[in-house]
């Protein structure tokens, strides 16, 4: 899983620098809380998001809609700075090296995210394969020209509000 906050460059811009890294703790908190509740771990941070591993897929999936539950909480409790953030999500078996994860499976999961836009929660074919029969409703975004990838991926967005 990776998460990226929508427009943290703008919002440095136009709010400041400590507006900007308040906004950026607050995304490492809603996401670390869902990491510990569910059994994610954070791999590294990528300065205005977070790069995290799940055992289990559907942990990924649930993580990733309490994230953006808690960010709307969050946003309507505070609605001078808001934070936007965005999710992609793929499953596979990565490379492990150095408590580091690398590999076509992370390349991929990088791409997704970067398709998805603020609140999205954007997902690889895999990753809705591996859920099925669980309780979350997926809507295909279609087949998507990726980076570094011959073919087109299909993506499917988790409806999540």
């Amino acid at each position: 899983m990776f998460t990226d906050i929508v427009g943290s460059t703008d919002m440095t811009q136009t709010h400041g620098d400590a507006a900007a890294q308040e906004v950026v703790r607050t995304h490492n908190r809603i996401v670390r809380n869902a990491l510990t509740t569910y059994q994610g771990r954070e791999v590294k941070h990528t300065g205005d998001g977070i790069m995290a591993s799940f055992n289990n897929t559907a942990n990924g999936v649930s993580a990733a809609i309490y994230i953006q539950q808690k960010t709307a909480e969050n946003n309507s409790s505070n609605p001078d700075v808001l934070l936007g953030i965005k999710i992609g999500i793929n499953a596979g078996e990565p490379i492990v090296e150095d408590d580091d994860l690398f590999g076509t499976t992370v390349q991929l999961s990088a791409r997704i995210v970067d398709k998805a836009g603020d609140k999205e929660i954007f997902v690889s074919e895999i990753v809705k394969g591996i859920c099925l029969g669980k309780d979350f409703n997926f809507e295909s975004r279609g087949a998507r020209e990726m980076k570094g990838f011959k073919d087109p991926i299909t993506l499917y967005e988790v409806l999540w509000q």
